[in-house]
């Protein structure tokens, strides 16, 4: 398919979104949200549950922010059945965790989660404070399940989106920390979409940030923007200087990566059909800003102003771009753990 006429149909891809934009179902989260654990034993808290297992790998998958209430004196926090967020979440999985779907068993739980165009309006301090709350109790609750009812042994990766990134972030530091065991089990945690900052892996010094394509038990992350995104224009970067590494060359340094190296893009195309485009987007790390650079499409044309990202701003990119790198890295690093531990017998 030709870039101009997957240009044309943008306006798809807005359901990736950081702040999706739509009022179904949102006049409920207005009534308080119950303080308890959502109850993962029930199958209809999980928005992917496979029947049966059948790879020796799972995949644990946190969707982004699917609903966004009418305005900022709505609930902080959503339902965990807001017919929004189920809507939005089922798009995303097909979007961004159907990447994993040839290297393991993918289970995504449902949770509830903040208000995203609310925490926009706050300090990175208040965002995480307003995070630790509903949204990570339930991730951590559906991760504890996860593994002591489904998971029975098996090498696992994490992966997510922007604010299913965020909740990553809380369960690589706190869960893998008290429970080394399952954190041994971890082949790569794929948290895009979200800035992971040398402050948090300070802080943190059980965790490692990936240095190459295949080390193991280490986070993946990246952020994507143009070129001209001038400092502080990036609403997801606020003033965080991420990590970041290049996912077609899995280099760190500022290497360009051309388009044609790539593996890849993943994008709606006509009918909302999503298709594979070869060489469609290049990649370069910028050490400075601590940004993914991609620089061969026309920022003008991808531009979405409904999702209030603003210019160059490549945000609902990050999976679709390099999609099909993801899912050959994914299988390296996964066939790496189970080559190692197939040796150290």
């Amino acid at each position: 398919m030709r870039k101009s006429a997957i240009l044309n149909k943008l306006w798809f891809s807005v359901i990736f979104i950081f702040f999706i934009v739509t009022t179904a179902g949102c006049k409920k989260d207005q009534n308080p949200v119950s303080l308890d654990v959502t109850d993962y034993s029930k199958p209809e808290h999980w928005l992917s549950l496979p029947a049966n297992p059948d790879k020796p790998v799972d995949i644990f998958y946190l969707y982004p922010t699917s609903w966004t209430p009418d305005s900022l004196t709505n609930s902080i926090y959503c339902t965990v059945n807001n017919p929004s967020m189920l809507k939005g979440s089922a798009y995303s999985f097909s979007a961004q965790a159907s990447a994993f779907e040839t290297v393991g068993n993918i289970y995504a739980p449902y949770y509830r989660q903040l208000n995203a165009a609310l925490a926009q309006s706050k300090t990175e301090a208040e965002r995480w404070e307003l995070a630790d709350s509903l949204p990570v109790a339930d991730v951590i609750a559906a991760f504890d399940y996860y593994i002591r009812n489904y998971n029975h042994g098996r090498p696992f990766i994490l992966a997510g989106h922007s604010q299913g990134s965020h909740m990553m972030l809380f369960l690589l530091s706190r869960y893998m920390k008290e429970n080394p065991e399952v954190y041994s089990r971890m082949i790569a945690a794929y948290a895009i979409g979200y800035p992971l900052t040398a402050g948090f892996l300070a802080a943190n010094k059980h965790l490692k940030f990936a240095e190459g394509p295949d080390d193991l038990g280490v986070i993946v992350s990246f952020n994507t923007q143009s070129p001209n995104v001038k400092p502080g224009g990036n609403v997801i970067m606020t003033d965080s200087v991420g990590m970041v590494i290049n996912p077609i060359n899995w280099k760190r340094d500022e290497t360009l990566a051309p388009a044609s190296e790539s593996l890849g893009s993943f994008v709606p195309g006509q009918g909302n059909v999503f298709v594979k485009v070869p060489a469609f987007a290049d990649a370069r790390v910028d050490l400075t800003k601590g940004v993914l650079v991609c620089s061969s499409v026309d920022e003008n044309a991808l531009y979405q102003p409904a999702s209030n990202m603003g210019l160059g701003v490549y945000h609902t990119w990050d999976f679709p771009f390099y999609y099909y790198n993801i899912r050959e890295n994914a299988e390296r690093r996964a066939n790496a753990f189970l080559g190692k531990k197939v040796n150290g017998f």
